[in-house]
């Protein structure tokens, strides 16, 4: 066991990833920006942001309480296909693949938080979805199945919105994925990762706009630490 890393799901946690340097994977050509960690050093409950050199490469392996990938930047590859940015990913308990990148990639990678072996495994361009609009944002549904409390979303705000107070019962994770916004505890830039707990509220704005990934309901399936 390692040290846990933001374990306390009390707590409001806010990280500036591109404020923390790289640390190397045991494959040597896989570096990560971890945000979130509990338990054993490789096999705990993980939340990052990795980054794929050029040729880079994992051996077979499979993925205990799944694995949740969004493709930031580049192209991320495995035995089942080429996965480009905007890809989103959800494998399942059972799953097993190969990872590695030809020309080299960034990642945002959730590890050990799915548990279930009737998962839905979801592979999706987002590039080519359609937004909806709900409640004054624009929406992509990246992942919702019943029988689970998770939901993860694509969310778009345009400049100069103001969604007005959210409250979220379940706690909620957001990764700023470009532009940036605003609350009344600060300013949150690209690659910015939140983690509100149970029963928050607060009132974002954004003057320039932003795209966000948006988690709800995922604290269930998270270990204390």
């Amino acid at each position: 066991m390692t040290e846990p890393l933001n374990g306390d799901l009390a707590a409001r946690v806010v990280v500036d990833a591109q404020c923390l340097p790289w640390t190397a994977s045991p494959s040597g050509a896989v570096w990560r920006r971890r945000l979130h960690h509990v338990g054993a050093p490789e096999s705990g409950q993980v939340t990052s942001i990795v980054r794929y050199e050029r040729g880079s490469a994992f051996p077979v392996h499979e993925h205990p309480d799944g694995e949740e990938i969004l493709v930031l930047e580049g192209v991320f590859s495995d035995e089942h296909g080429d996965w480009p940015a905007g890809t989103y990913l959800l494998n399942p308990e059972g799953f097993r693949h190969a990872p590695f990148s030809r020309e080299g990639c960034l990642l945002f990678v959730k590890l050990r938080q799915f548990p279930g072996r009737d998962r839905r495994h979801v592979a999706i361009d987002t590039r080519t979805m359609p937004w909806t609009t709900a409640k004054g944002r624009d929406l992509k549904r990246l992942y919702s199945q019943e029988g689970y409390s998770d939901r993860m979303d694509l969310e778009r705000w345009r400049a100069g919105t103001t969604p007005g107070e959210r409250a979220y019962p379940l706690g909620v994770e957001l990764l700023v994925l470009q532009g940036s916004f605003e609350d009344e505890h600060g300013r949150y830039g690209a690659h910015t990762w939140l983690r509100l707990p149970p029963r928050s509220r607060h009132a974002p704005r954004t003057a320039a706009g932003c795209e966000l990934y948006v988690k709800e309901g995922g604290f269930p399936y998270l270990r204390p630490g």
